[in-house]
């Protein structure tokens, strides 16, 4: 932004009112500020050092679930010829639209290592996203904190993307679950019920009468029958219709 200031004569002193000074003077006051402020992003910028590189490596790949754990490795090479101590590890969602509004920041993981000239060091760090956070985008920022011999700060962004969140896909929630156990209840007594309807018509069921014959007189009971009448059946003539074989040819 540049701004033009009208130089003034003495002469002309009396033509420059009031209002005009005024406005010269916020002119210079807000040149001034952004000036400032300028000066102190430049001063309080942290960057990483030259001398080390940075590697990341998600476990389960790009996919950031809510309410589940998402782990990732991150590998630091120191390339230069004096030690770095690594101080800290921190990660946070940001909002996509600006960087510097928080929505989630997670606790830092303080590793006080120190990672000698032309050495290597992995790091391992854990973070569950919100469940409110599932279907929408975010911006995920992680930092390395790290230092020199010589008390130098060093902060290299490991990562800087906006990520989606996915939403949580559980086999079975608290509703599916009641429908299950509600219908095998509802099957069960379906089951016990043809039981017992099957059992009950089983037990009205007559059972057949099977006719049952003598096939001789020797299975008759003639107790009942006096002696007397008995002895004179057995005298008496049968007629040719009673015995077969006494019948006239």
């Amino acid at each position: 932004m540049t701004f033009h200031l009208k130089h003034v004569d003495e002469d002309d002193d009396e033509d420059v009112d009031d209002e005009t000074k005024l406005l010269l003077k916020q002119t210079c006051l807000f040149t001034d500020g952004r000036k400032e402020e300028e000066e102190e992003a430049s001063v309080g910028e942290v960057k990483a050092s030259p001398n080390a590189d940075t590697t990341i490596l998600f476990v389960k790949g790009d996919d950031f679930p809510a309410n589940e754990i998402v782990k990732f490795l991150l590998g630091f090479s120191n390339k230069g010829p004096e030690n770095f101590v690594v101080e800290s590890l921190d990660a946070s969602f940001r909002y996509p639209q600006d960087y510097q509004f928080y929505i989630q920041n997670f606790t830092a993981l303080q590793l006080g290592i120190e990672v000698p000239a032309s050495r290597q060091a992995t790091f391992e760090y854990s973070f569950i996203p919100a469940e409110p956070m599932g279907g929408r985008p975010f911006g995920l920022v992680i930092n390395l904190n790290y230092k020199d011999a010589n008390g130098n700060i060093f902060q290299d962004a490991v990562f800087n993307q906006t990520v989606t969140i996915t939403e949580r896909e559980d086999g079975l929630d608290g509703e599916t679950i009641f429908l299950y156990v509600f219908l095998s209840g509802l099957g069960l007594l379906v089951v016990v019920g043809l039981h017992q309807l099957i059992e009950s018509r089983k037990r009205r069921r007559p059972a057949p009468k099977v006719e049952m014959g003598t096939s001789s007189h020797n299975d008759v009971d003639l107790s009942w029958i006096p002696q007397e009448t008995l002895n004179q059946i057995s005298r008496a003539p049968l007629s040719p219709s009673v015995s077969p074989f006494k019948r006239t040819k």
